[in-house]
């Protein structure tokens, strides 16, 4: 019974607080709202319309696909990089292989990751 009687008790305070953030962002969320366009005036396209958004979806487009020669160059260069690096394995340090172990890990864990959102934040397999 005590355990209830504080779960209640645990509700009622969260209940609570989540009253309070509600007031706060009523009270202050508007001048927040506009202090924050102010700032940022000179990103805001005027007048605001399809055609503009357009523009602006083609342009970032464009301007990533025109990066896409450089970062192929930079991509090529790490791989000769790892090329020697495998070369000249003996000269390789602790740190160096903790730095590619860890970067490995962390590609493992994103993938995982990947995996389980595409199976709907499920463990254990697809839904049928």
């Amino acid at each position: 019974m005590k355990l209830m009687g504080s779960m209640a008790s645990k509700l009622r305070q969260l209940q609570s607080k989540a009253c309070q953030a509600s007031q706060f962002i009523a009270k202050h969320g508007n001048a927040y709202y506009k202090q924050l366009l102010e700032q940022n005036k000179e990103f805001i396209q005027e007048p605001p319309s399809v055609e503009k958004c357009n523009l602006l979806a083609k342009q970032l487009f464009y301007t990533r696909l025109a990066s896409v020669p450089g970062r192929r160059e930079l991509f090529w260069k790490e791989v000769d990089y790892v090329k020697q690096l495998w070369k000249n394995k003996q000269d390789l340090k602790v740190e160096d292989v903790g730095v590619a172990a860890v970067f490995g890990l962390e590609c493992f864990a994103w993938f995982c990751a990947g995996e389980i959102v595409g199976r709907g934040f499920t463990f254990t397999g697809y839904y049928a």
